[in-house]
């Protein structure tokens, strides 16, 4: 882990949003949970859906029950039109389902309402040039 994570390249200017989530403090249950989301496991149309409304790239990190998600997109990704569509996709309201037993959620809350945006309050400022 040490070593970091690849960033892509779009090619183009991208935006980026973070959220964050709790899971149950479950051993058990956590391991199922990521189990649930690694590549052999993660539902074909779940990812699709996702790119389907634009998402460019989407990680999830974890450290004990904490689950953070990093969602990149093009500048002109309007956040809110993108996850009422996604909330209507083929299985995704299904997929929402299967994972709720594991998450600190409404029972059925849809991924919008279960992911909590986060606010930067810090970034590496640029030195000022003026």
């Amino acid at each position: 882990m040490t070593e970091g994570y690849h960033v892509k390249e779009y090619g183009q200017p991208v935006k980026r949003y973070v959220q964050t989530m709790d899971l149950k403090d479950d051993p058990e249950l956590i391991a199922e949970y990521k189990r649930r989301h690694s590549q052999r496991e993660a539902w074909p149309e779940i990812l699709a859906g996702i790119r389907e409304v634009g998402i460019l790239d989407m990680q999830i990190f974890i450290l004990g029950t904490r689950l953070v998600m990093i969602v990149e997109t093009p500048v002109d990704f309007e956040w809110d039109r993108a996850m009422a569509r996604l909330a209507t996709l083929h299985r995704q309201q299904e997929w929402e389902d299967y994972m709720t037993i594991f998450q600190q959620c409404a029972e059925g809350a849809t991924s919008d309402e279960k992911w909590q945006m986060m606010e930067r309050m810090f970034y590496l400022y640029e030195k000022d040039k003026t």
